[in-house]
């Protein structure tokens, strides 16, 4: 089934609209710290603590970075108006307690972006562990609390950055594609489905409402403003806000939107995986690029099970984004009001087991 393609349904010619081939033949996404990068964050940790700077208050000016800084500044522009995602590597953690890698971490982001809460809680920093839990059974919990397969989606802010502690002994490898190459490619084979994906789909908040909300809220895979392009998928969400009675029901060209979806994120020449080793830190534009992570075993000792870090941050270079978005963007106003400094306590973290 065909049909002509709008004016409105147009495609997105942008360096975010890339293809795996083309960054595993090209991969300038990859960027090495070097020597006197990993001293220059050493001092700016020993700048930190000496001035008694912690998570959350640390700020940009709290974190020297009188050579990274320039690099940090580039590479804003690349992951918000550019390719849309980078891997930092070399950092050197390998002597560090995790409180003093998160702070590098931290420092480093702030560089970027303002850290916004990730949840009801307040946590400004996000920690990726295995908590024994699963998101499938229980419509609270979310799947970084988990060691399940992530299927593809994105989060709130402008970017979201992944830095890793620890590995798992096997799998927990890191998937990225490209929504907007995503976006273009249902434009060329499926354009009949593009009016249903940019219509009105009910994605769950997940027990994470502010009490003026309704527990779920309103958006579409793609939406335009001005020259830029939005895209939003969470099939995870979308399927269990069909727990609402209010919620109308997916119709069977929902459905098959969904199925199209779900196999362009995990066509070969989309997809591109790649492995976090400890030090490592992803930084990914969620407006453009989807991230996924496939299921991991983990080492039976509980100090060296897979951990990663994470962070949402809004850099400022997005001054209007579709209304929808800012709905959903407003929630993490109400979660910004009291932000929470890192519990690195896993077993606190167990004991709450909200988010």
């Amino acid at each position: 089934m065909t049909q002509s393609v709008s004016t409105v349904h147009r495609p997105y010619v942008h360096p975010s609209a890339w293809r795996a081939a083309d960054m595993r033949a090209n991969p300038d996404w990859r960027i090495p710290l070097t020597q006197a990068h990993n001293r220059e964050l050493r001092l700016a940790l020993a700048h930190a603590r000496s001035n008694g700077r912690e998570i959350p208050a640390l700020s940009q000016t709290d974190f020297p970075l009188p050579t990274l800084s320039a690099m940090l500044s580039v590479l804003r522009q690349e992951l918000m108006n550019g390719r849309g995602f980078c891997l930092i590597k070399g950092l050197d953690i390998t002597d560090l307690p995790a409180p003093d890698a998160a702070l590098i971490y931290w420092g480093l982001g702030r560089h970027l972006g303002e850290p916004m809460a990730q949840n009801a809680q307040g946590d400004v920093l996000g920690h990726i562990t295995d908590l024994g839990v699963d998101f499938h059974a229980d419509p609270n919990v979310r799947g970084y609390q988990t060691r399940l397969r992530l299927p593809f989606h994105n989060d709130l802010g402008d970017i979201v950055g992944l830095m890793c502690l620890q590995t798992a002994k096997r799998g927990g490898l890191s998937r990225l594609v490209s929504s907007a190459a995503i976006h273009n490619a249902v434009l060329e084979r499926r354009p009949d489905l593009m009016d249903v994906m940019t219509g009105p789909w009910y994605i769950d908040r997940r027990g994470e409402n502010p009490p003026h909300k309704k527990p779920y809220y309103v958006g579409s895979f793609f939406e335009r403003v001005g020259d830029r392009l939005f895209c939003r998928y969470n099939r995870t969400y979308i399927e269990t806000g069909q727990r609402f009675d209010e919620v109308p029901r997916l119709s069977p060209i929902q459905i098959e939107a969904l199925k199209v979806i779900d196999d362009l994120c995990y066509d070969p020449d989309l997809q591109l995986e790649m492995a976090l080793e400890p030090g490592d830190i992803q930084f990914v534009n969620n407006y453009t690029v989807l991230h996924s992570r496939t299921t991991y075993e983990d080492w039976p000792e509980k100090e060296r099970r897979r951990y990663l870090l994470r962070l949402w941050l809004n850099t400022g270079l997005v001054t209007k984004m579709p209304p929808s978005w800012e709905d959903h963007h407003s929630d993490w106003e109400t979660w910004q009001l009291d932000p929470r400094a890192p519990i690195f306590d896993l077993s606190m973290r167990r004991a709450e087991l909200a988010h």
